[in-house]
């Protein structure tokens, strides 16, 4: 039998229950939380942070975003993943939710490691889902880091998209106190509106 794709629809007011849960503070368990780094794990630590921004240039307090990745070895935790010449991460999930309504400056944040190239000729991205009230279906975007310049470069699905554009799918480095951060900020519409791939 073969099944097909669920229809999309908008995730209504209740998503922050279901998928979401333990950073709403509801006493149930949930699928994948902000932390994808369990334990001892090969690769460099980093936390991807930002917020979702609507036309107006408001940041959006009821988005959540989903994040999919391969480890620092580029390999996927996924068992179409049987590549054996790329370790897989014990400790690592590689998937991750987080809402933007809990923190006071209404920003997400992914505790992760920076992933590796999961193909060669292809720079080491994140990719990322954004899920919105009244977004009939979500966006698929992309992160890429701004200190990989010569494999962007080289990335033929980066190049895809025209050069004065990319800059919105390009996080940024910064070496803070507590550990590497890259700034990755969405814009779901406007001047400054972040490259959405349809998938």
């Amino acid at each position: 039998m073969t099944m097909k794709q669920t229809p999309s629809q908008t995730v209504g007011p209740y998503f922050a229950y279901g998928l979401t849960a333990q950073q709403y503070h509801y006493d149930h368990g949930q699928v994948a939380g902000s932390q994808l780094v369990q334990g001892e794990v090969t690769g460099e630590r980093i936390r991807l942070t930002g917020k979702v921004y609507d036309g107006e240039g408001v940041a959006i307090d009821d988005a959540m975003i989903e994040i999919w990745q391969a480890n620092a070895a580029g390999r996927f935790n996924h068992p179409l993943d049987q590549r054996a010449s790329r370790p897989l991460a014990q400790g690592f999930l590689g998937f991750g939710r987080c809402g933007t309504g809990t923190r006071d400056d209404l920003s997400y944040e992914f505790n992760t490691l920076k992933p590796g190239a999961a193909q060669d000729g292809h720079a080491p991205f994140i990719t990322l889902v954004v899920f919105l009230r009244g977004l009939l279906s979500h966006a698929y975007t992309r992160v890429y880091f701004e200190d990989e310049a010569g494999a962007n470069d080289a990335d033929p699905v980066l190049n895809l998209v025209p050069a004065k554009r990319r800059h919105t799918l390009i996080a940024r480095r910064n070496e803070t106190g507590t550990g590497v951060e890259y700034r990755f900020d969405i814009h779901m519409q406007g001047d400054k509106e972040t490259v959405f791939f349809d998938v």
